[in-house]
């Protein structure tokens, strides 16, 4: 086998992985298997053992001594951490986006809001599990700064994706969220950077503080 398919196989590996990891198939806490997976896969464990590298590089899995490699559990420490972290991060990307979007990237946001509009009529889990992200994820994107690309839709993205389906059952705050969308893509448009930074880290700070009193509502 080439170093080209196993590259490609690596890739498909990490995928399946990370979805698995993500979506709770494979539990968080829980150990990881080479030759189990090597198995479920039929790969060797070459590819393999590149692909779980990868996942430690977007801190899904760990490794402990004698142990060997486990998945990560998101406590509410770490969640909090995560997101003081996408309160710096995405504000900036906010500024940066209301500097750099171009008129039809704006446009698809407002698109992807009657989007939204429609979901939270219809079904509000679509919006609150999925589409809150894509909306964040358009606006680091029309920040058109690699760096924080990088930092935020790729190593922290899929934490944040796995912590929306582990906390799927908490109660959102879906309307007024769509409501700071909105406001928030009217600075972008206005191209307000200072306008734009600071609804992004008001936004994601009260996301942040309801995921607190939920999350000890549901301890109690």
């Amino acid at each position: 086998m080439n170093k080209a398919s196993d590259q490609t196989i690596t890739s498909e590996i990490s995928e399946k992985l990370i979805n698995a990891i993500v979506n709770g198939e494979i539990a968080p806490g829980s150990k990881l298997s080479e030759p189990k997976l090597a198995q479920q896969f039929n790969i060797s464990r070459g590819p393999l053992r590149e692909a779980i590298r990868r996942l430690e590089g977007l801190n899904l899995v760990y490794h402990v001594p004698r142990e060997g490699v486990k998945v990560v559990t998101l406590e509410l420490k770490e969640i909090i951490e995560i997101y003081h972290v996408r309160e710096a991060l995405e504000g900036l990307a906010a500024g940066l986006a209301a500097r750099n979007m171009e008129q039809k990237e704006i446009d698809e946001l407002h698109k992807l809001l009657e989007l939204h509009e429609q979901y939270i009529d219809d079904n509000g889990e679509y919006f609150r599990q999925e589409g809150d992200f894509d909306f964040h994820y358009k606006i680091i994107q029309g920040s058109k700064n690699q760096l924080l690309i990088k930092q935020l839709c790729h190593e922290l993205y899929h934490l944040v994706r796995m912590f929306r389906y582990q906390t799927r059952k908490l109660k959102s705050r879906t309307q007024q969220a769509l409501i700071e969308h909105k406001q928030l893509v009217n600075a972008i448009e206005q191209r307000d950077e200072q306008l734009a930074e600071l609804l992004m880290r008001r936004h994601i700070s009260r996301a942040r503080e309801n995921i607190e009193s939920k999350w000890q509502e549901n301890e109690t």
